[in-house]
């Protein structure tokens, strides 16, 4: 075993000092924030029984939120959990589907539990889908579950008292944390595949389960309190009955609900241009949006191209990495291609104050510890201290000797990510035993002698494959964006072969400390001393490889054509910091989100030009916008075709990363179907507190 590897498994030794003495400045911390609410909770912790803490919530909402963070009990064994790599969805068999009461279909009715019907159905007459087979049929129960975020033995990082009344030291080892409750998709966490393709339908039956709880868990103190749910697919060219959008269905689907999310799985337009690669499903229930987000509910949706990008890299047009295996129910697997879904979680250490606009009066909840934590804070956004990809903190990868492709998602409330692949001779150290604290120990580990170690071809983005592929060797990923790439693990950077048994490490290097804005990064200005090691990834034995490496300027997918937009309808929509209070902390062009009343009614078939300028006070917006992807015409006056710019804008795209003070001019097409759609910041905290506007596509 490397030496590097051994100190990780023992775990980089924090001593009680040390953890004791991060504690009494976090609590003094804590106190300042949290003020007469959180100092009486310090001095009277009680057990807090499950069943107490609905009385503690309803005789306590709408208190202010105290913004306070806990922090999460240090990972002693980083990258020993496997990175989880799911395989794709099955629809429901036969029998299954029949027992049902209600049976999907086109006919009145047919389309959710109130009643509602599809605009179009795959072989109706006269409609773009016409020619469609009959859909797959996916059975999706939202169900509580147990997760456990790392199987690895922590150290508490704060002193708390336990609900035996006991202090419980900085420095304690856990062997083992308590599963987190989350309501997931099938029961999963961040990873439920479903592998689609154009051409061919696909429903999803979303349907809402979240009221049994067969394993008596502890929900927590965060997610719909209603056990609602709407699930939206991010980037979907859908109807808006299928959208998930909470100006359509307010508040969403309760307890014994569901609804049929129809996907034709067509380009807007017939345009192949058009064509997506990479979209991700996730709740969009109003109000809860980032609770239910956070507590599980997210998938992952590629599409495929048939021919062309259909995951048969021997035999595909554009021979990108993919081994396809089709399976006789109509689903397939593609091996070599793979989602990474990066987020952040805390912890609860048992000794920060509990409350929001929602739940809490400011006290402890030991009862909590080791569960996963969160808040509606409504300024600064959420962001976590431990960093997980699909699901799991730190995990770790063994790949072939070969090309991947690799398809990021941006899966936070609020954090910014900046990526790349380094070694390290030494291999992670704890933050806290190289004297950071505060802020600074986000993340947990660091590289301290961190070397770029691959260059990759970036492919697309959330709206698809770029026109022309980039060599790069570290890419943003900002909430909710789709960067894809392929990497090559035959070869470093310098050309050297790689080696079986060899180390890298995804890497973060953009620090955002709140969910305002980064603090630095390699773009805006980098801290060399911040590289988060994420993902550790093994290289194993050589695999047969058919793939094709992109090369810079290749062409993959043209763009859009964009006509002359001297004559067309213009809107500007500004972004806002709220003056109204409590839960109402953002606005768009003066009002908060309003599903009554829409902002803007487009006409079906008429594009128009769009101006979404970031007047938040100096925040960061990854603003998106449902229904058709849109094209950057200028950014901050300059014309596209002038900026040097970041990858991620440079194609067409359904988010929009603004920077603080940034204005985009973008082109918008409004195809094939009606109804009512949003508009919304993608920092879920911003969203939820208002930053989203409802707006209508009429005939």
């Amino acid at each position: 075993m490397a030496k590097h590897e051994d100190e990780a498994k023992r775990g980089d030794e924090v001593t009680k000092d040390e953890g004791a003495d991060l504690g009494r400045r976090d609590l003094l911390k804590l106190a300042a924030v949290g003020g007469a609410a959180a100092a009486a909770a310090a001095t009277a912790i009680t057990a807090a029984a499950p069943g107490r803490a609905a009385a503690q919530v309803a005789t306590c909402s709408g208190l202010n939120a105290i913004e306070a963070f806990p922090v999460s009990p240090l990972i002693l064994r980083p990258f020993t959990d496997p990175l989880p790599v799911p395989a794709a969805q099955r629809p429901v068999d036969a029998a299954t589907r029949a027992a049902w009461s209600h049976q999907p279909g086109p006919s009145i009715g047919q389309q959710d539990f109130f009643g509602g019907t599809h605009q179009i159905y795959p072989g109706q007459a006269g409609t773009v889908a016409a020619n469609l087979p009959e859909p797959i049929v996916n059975w999706m129960k939202m169900q509580v579950n147990g997760h456990q975020y790392t199987t690895s033995p922590v150290r508490t990082m704060v002193p708390f008292r336990n609900t035996a009344g006991r202090t419980v030291v900085a420095g304690t080892v856990v062997p083992l944390l308590p599963k987190t409750t989350i309501y997931g998709f099938n029961g999963t966490c961040y990873s439920t595949l479903v592998n689609a393709e154009y051409g061919k339908p696909v429903i999803n039956r979303y349907e809402n389960f979240l009221d049994q709880n067969p394993q008596n868990l502890d929900r927590g103190d965060y997610g719909s309190p209603e056990f609602g749910f709407l699930t939206h697919l991010h980037n979907g060219h859908t109807a808006a009955e299928s959208d998930g959008n909470p100006h359509h269905r307010n508040p969403g689907y309760l307890p014994g609900q569901w609804y049929d999310a129809m996907y034709l799985n067509i380009p807007a337009g017939g345009d192949d241009a058009e064509k997506m690669s990479s979209m991700w499903f996730h709740d969009h229930f109003e109000g809860h949006t980032g609770a239910n987000v956070y507590k599980g509910m997210a998938g992952l949706y590629p599409i495929y191209d048939p021919g062309v990008d259909d995951g048969n890299e021997a035999t595909s047009t554009m021979r990108l990495p993919g081994v396809r295996t089709n399976n006789a129910d109509g689903s397939f697997d593609v091996a070599y291609d793979h989602f990474l879904a990066l987020h952040d979680v805390r912890i609860d250490d048992g000794a920060t104050p509990h409350q929001d606009f929602h739940n809490g009066c400011g006290e402890f909840r030991p009862d909590l510890f080791g569960k996963a934590y969160f808040r509606h804070f409504p300024n600064h956004g959420f962001v976590g201290d431990v960093f997980c990809v699909n699901g799991k903190a730190m995990p770790v990868v063994t790949v072939k000797r070969r090309k991947y492709r690799f398809r990021f998602l941006g899966a936070s409330i609020s954090r910014i990510w900046e990526v790349g692949f380094y070694t390290s001779a030494t291999g992670p150290k704890t933050a806290l035993s190289l004297g950071y604290n505060g802020d600074e120990l986000q993340g947990q580990y660091r590289l301290t002698d961190a070397v770029r170690a691959f260059d990759f071809a970036h492919i697309g983005n959330g709206g698809g494959l770029f026109e022309s592929v980039r060599q790069s060797d570290i890419v943003e990923v900002w909430p909710a964006s789709r960067p894809q790439i392929v990497i090559d693990f035959t070869k470093h950077r310098d050309g050297t072969p790689t080696r079986k048994g060899d180390v890298v490490y995804l890497v973060n290097s953009l620090k955002m400390t709140d969910g305002r804005k980064p603090n630095s990064s390699i773009r805006l200005g980098d801290d060399p001393k911040y590289r988060i090691p994420v993902l550790k990834i093994i290289i194993g034995d050589d695999a047969p490889d058919n793939s094709l490496m992109p090369v810079a300027g290749q062409l993959l997918r043209r763009r859009p054509t964009i006509p002359d937009i001297t004559n067309l309808p213009r809107r500007t929509f500004e972004l806002q910091r709220g003056g109204f209070g409590g839960e109402i902390q953002w606005l768009i062009n003066g009002h908060p989100f309003d599903p009554t009343v829409p902002l803007a009614t487009v006409t079906q078939g008429q594009p128009e030009v769009w101006t979404i300028r970031n007047g938040g006070g100096g925040w960061a917006h990854p603003m998106h916008l449902h229904m058709e992807e849109h094209q950057i015409i200028t950014s901050d006056g300059v014309p596209l075709a002038q900026l040097p710019g970041r990858d991620h804008d440079m194609g067409k795209d359904d988010v929009i990363d603004l920077d603080g003070g940034q204005q985009v001019e973008i082109y918008r097409n409004f195809r094939t179907f009606t109804g009512k759609y949003v508009a919304h910041c993608h920092n879920l905290a911003h969203e939820d507190h208002a930053m989203m506007f409802g707006w209508v596509l009429a005939k």
